[in-house]
């Protein structure tokens, strides 16, 4: 779609600094994560366990965001040093397609995570 364009390049400073924002963002993000993991510890570890299913079903998902936002920081991460349109067209169609096949997989496993919280939920307690 695009070729090379002539004389097309970030400036050095530019580049820089969406690497370092980038960087504080992930920093960020990672920090979030992490705190919420914590905060989902301590509330699982007052709950009996007739809600582990909901608790499994909870982690699976914050894993997913999890990964989700770690590949999209990997994506920001390459886009910083792609060095013309045509490397970032390629970028944005690579990450695109790993992104919708990510969603499939993941869909399918939730699914199959929710079906056995369901399950253990309605299992008579003896």
């Amino acid at each position: 779609m695009f070729g090379k364009v002539p004389g097309f390049e970030v400036p050095h400073e530019m580049r820089a600094f969406a690497e370092k924002s980038v960087e504080q963002a992930k920093s960020a993000f990672d920090n979030y994560i992490n705190q919420a993991s914590k905060a989902m510890s301590a509330v699982e570890s007052q709950t009996d366990a007739t809600t582990s299913g909901a608790r499994d079903v909870s982690r699976q998902a914050l894993g997913f965001a999890e990964e989700n936002v770690a590949a999209a920081f990997a994506f920001a991460e390459k886009l910083v040093r792609a060095r013309d349109p045509q490397e970032i067209m390629q970028l944005q169609s690579e990450f695109a397609k790993e992104s919708m096949q990510k969603f499939a997989e993941q869909t399918k496993a939730m699914g199959e995570q929710v079906q056995t919280a369901a399950r253990e939920a309605t299992k008579p307690r003896t």
